[in-house]
């Protein structure tokens, strides 16, 4: 089924929040980026060039960006799960991948970032 959807992805949405295990982490928070791909069929919109028939990106944005910002979690696969269920209540998406990116994660070696990268369907 997947091999008959096109994918709309938002790349690098930028939200501070206060997940993390440790008590800094909850203190002092630190920026969540999040990529997502939604995976849904775009041909009416395509037809119609009307924004109902689609997926509103811009909605989807600040769903994400209300995660991250909002009740801290522990881990970040905890807040992936919440963005992926989240998206999945978007009319028309079938499927969608949630990557969340942690560039400040507590970790004592140098490194460029963490992340996880999950992926959802609709039931």
């Amino acid at each position: 089924m997947t091999d008959e959807l096109d994918e709309i992805t938002l790349h690098g949405l930028r939200a501070f929040g206060y997940h993390g295990v440790f008590p800094h982490e909850r203190r002092e928070g630190q920026i969540f980026v999040v990529d997502v791909t939604l995976r849904t069929d775009t041909r009416a919109a395509a037809a119609s060039d009307d924004l109902s028939d689609t997926v509103h990106y811009g909605e989807v944005a600040e769903a994400v960006t209300s995660l991250v910002t909002g009740e801290p979690v522990d881990l970040i696969e905890t807040l992936a799960g919440r963005i992926a269920d989240a998206l999945l209540r978007f009319a028309g998406v079938q499927e969608v991948s949630v990557t969340v990116h942690k560039p400040d994660a507590p970790i004592t070696v140098p490194f460029d970032d963490v992340t996880l990268t999950i992926t959802r369907r609709r039931a």
